[in-house]
């Protein structure tokens, strides 16, 4: 009786340390994923954020167009409606509208149904002076939008338009939707307007709400629990969505929204479990070596007298058994937690070592674009000296076009710190080559470069990234006028290559390649020690964003010099459908 108590008694503190070690382990575990899940809440947040102002800046930026100015005659209408559309096509924008101080519709990129505004939150807000912004939902094709509208204004300064830029919110969100956690921003309306999951869209929560409800009205499976400080949320919305999720919110008064994700705690459970396991097979490992041990030492303590003595020797025996296999079970402890402690300093290793690689990118990257952005600038303080009120114009949405490009080459890096890139897709090669050409126009003419571009007939389509390419390219064409910095003729030829592979070669007539095994490495170069631009790190990187999107690079020496091949896959319209 007494033995079944004692059994009873350790299964008993067994069950409650395994239950506070799996309660202790779970609030470890979501602190963790509440942390990753914050900032994956702030990047979705700005990356929405960032692409909305997108369209912001363009409303701004086009309100004072000269086309703009005076719509009397029905030509002056149409070259504004001429501009509107270009401007739209470009920057993917769902229409561009300019009305008068009434709402009425002047001109427009694309026809629409209403020939007034008036009464729009975003053109009320202009009439005010300030940038207005509005979303809905459009009622022809259901499409969501987002609206901007910034005032013009006459000689007294008074308001007497309004630029309007429609944006497709759905064109927005696709570049992270299918993301792992869910995220979703709910306007002040309580209605989730923008997520990466399309279950949820149009969802509503009322006011004092929790959870969120269908458009339907029907009602969902939900519960709401805090733990440690944490939100959690039990669902039934489908299968696209966890069971048990950690709710974080994120305000975004900037544009009028709550962003929210909802991030699944399957890991964290399974991870405490696994913890509260591991501990209750230790106990019980430990209670029954204990148990074992005390059954040998009671059977032997009842045994002959004769037998005393090899009782004894073997009880010696057992007991050192027993402290040898403590004396392992705590060095196994210890090499556990050795081997934990390595594996998070190699982890940590690891993010800096790409953090460093990004911020050399960075200096390289947009360096160019920035000497670019003063070159425009500068021709369009002569412009508008000289009363070239146009070519100023085009100076300034050159920059404006070089100031979006540094903005998806800072995204596209914050996107690689975190294992992400921009979207793949069409591309047009021979547009990319142009763009590497014009970056580095003026270090080549500086330094007496001279450079032949084999220009196709039309244009070439790849597939890959835009910035990403044109970064290859911008670092072979830099490299291979290092390669020729301690000579008198320098040239560089770029040529296309068409048959059954599509290829792009990049040669030059220096001193060609010391070692061609080593050249993708990283930290490999052969320039002199203590240069800024010495580090090896531009083949490394350019050799993974080929590699990303399925191409491949390579570097022999030709007969004269280095030649680089970049070898990518052609666009087809079948694998995009």
């Amino acid at each position: 009786m007494h033995r079944a108590f004692v059994v009873i008694g350790f299964l008993f503190s067994v069950a409650l340390l395994s239950a506070g070690v799996w309660s202790y382990g779970f609030r470890q575990a979501l602190s963790q994923l509440s942390e990753k899940a914050e900032a994956d809440l702030e990047l979705a947040a700005d990356r929405l954020s960032t692409q909305m102002q997108v369209y912001q800046e363009l409303a701004v930026l086009m309100a004072g167009h000269p086309a703009l100015a005076t719509l009397d005659t029905p030509s002056q209408r149409q070259a504004a409606q001429a501009m509107l559309l270009d401007v739209a096509d470009k920057t993917a924008a769902v229409n561009m509208l300019y009305l008068d101080r009434n709402g009425r519709v002047l001109t427009a990129a694309q026809p629409i149904a209403q020939g007034s505004l008036a009464g729009h939150p975003a053109f009320e807000r202009a009439l005010q002076g300030a940038l207005g912004s509005a979303h809905g939902v459009l009622p022809e094709s259901g499409a969501r939008i987002y609206s901007y509208a910034a005032p013009t204004f006459d000689a007294l300064g008074r308001v007497q338009g309004a630029l309007m830029v429609v944006a497709d919110v759905q064109d927005v969100e696709q570049t992270w939707r299918g993301s792992t956690e869910a995220v979703f921003f709910v306007d002040s309306e309580g209605v989730v307007f923008i997520s990466n999951r399309s279950d949820l869209l149009f969802w509503y929560r009322s006011e004092g709400q929790q959870g969120l409800s269908p458009p339907e009205g029907n009602a969902t499976d939900f519960a709401s629990t805090m733990i440690g400080g944490h939100e959690l949320w039990r669902l039934g919305w489908g299968r696209y969505l966890p069971e048990r999720a950690l709710h974080l919110t994120l305000d975004l008064p900037v544009i009028d929204m709550t962003a929210e994700v909802l991030v699944d705690v399957a890991p964290a459970r399974r991870l405490a479990g696994l913890q509260a396991a591991a501990v209750a097979a230790i106990c019980f490992a430990f209670g029954a070596l204990l148990f074992l041990a005390t059954e040998r030492r009671r059977t032997l303590a009842q045994a002959n007298v004769v037998l005393e003595s090899r009782v004894a020797q073997r009880t010696r025996a057992l007991t050192a058994a027993n402290t040898a296999l403590r004396r392992e079970v705590h060095e196994r402890q210890e090499a556990e937690t050795a081997l934990k402690k390595a594996q998070a300093e190699l982890i940590q290793a690891g993010k800096l070592s790409a953090l460093g690689q990004m911020s050399a990118g960075i200096s390289h990257e947009l360096n160019q674009p920035l000497m670019a952005i003063q070159q425009f600038a500068d021709n369009g303080t002569a412009f508008l000296s000289r009363g070239r009120e146009g070519r100023a114009a085009e100076n300034l949405t050159r920059i404006s076009d070089m100031a979006a490009r540094m903005a998806r080459i800072i995204k596209n890096l914050r996107a690689f710190a975190r294992n992400e890139s921009e979207p793949m897709g069409k591309v047009d090669l021979v547009q990319v080559i142009e763009t590497a050409v014009e970056l580095t126009d003026a270090r080549l003419r500086s330094e007496g470069v001279e450079l032949e571009w084999q220009l196709p007939s039309g244009p070439v389509f790849a597939w890959g990234g835009e910035v990403r390419l044109v970064q290859v390219f911008v670092n072979l064409i830099n490299n291979a006028a290092d390669a020729m910095s301690q000579q008198d003729d320098k040239l560089i030829n770029i040529a296309i290559e068409t048959g059954d592979k599509l290829a792009v070669t990049v040669r030059d007539i220096g001193p060609g390649i010391e070692n061609t095994e080593k050249l993708f490495e990283p930290f490999y170069t052969t320039k002199a020690v203590g240069s800024s631009e010495g580090m090896g790190l531009g083949l490394s990187i350019s050799y993974g964003l080929v590699q990303s999107f399925g191409g491949n690079i390579r570097g022999t020496n030709a007969q004269t010099g280095a030649m680089f091949t970049v070898e990518l896959e052609y666009y087809r319209e079948d694998e995009v459908a």
